[in-house]
């Protein structure tokens, strides 16, 4: 009885830590893609990172239910994985 009503606390706290951290390190890594020089780019998406993080972390306890949270972590993460992949791993920073 106890599990039913703990599970989607552990479930929200887990994409708070993983979800969120993931998603801030992809927007960090996202951010080479723009038209700015290497360190500014850089600098940036630390910056990024940290109102991502946090976003992330109200999200997933401000939706209805922890699976809505992990849906609107994976969206987000969509188009931040293009960037990283076209920034970083083929290379196509500015």
């Amino acid at each position: 009885m106890m599990l039913k009503t703990v599970a989607p606390l552990v479930s929200r706290v887990l994409a708070a830590v993983i979800g969120g951290y993931s998603l801030a390190a992809l927007a960090s890594v996202a951010a080479r893609v723009l038209p700015m020089p290497a360190p500014e780019t850089v600098f940036t998406g630390m910056m990024a990172s940290f109102l991502v993080y946090t976003g992330a972390v109200i999200w997933v306890f401000a939706v209805r239910s922890a699976r809505r949270a992990w849906i609107g972590l994976l969206i987000a993460a969509l188009p931040l994985l293009v960037g990283a992949y076209l920034g970083v791993w083929r290379g196509v920073a500015a």
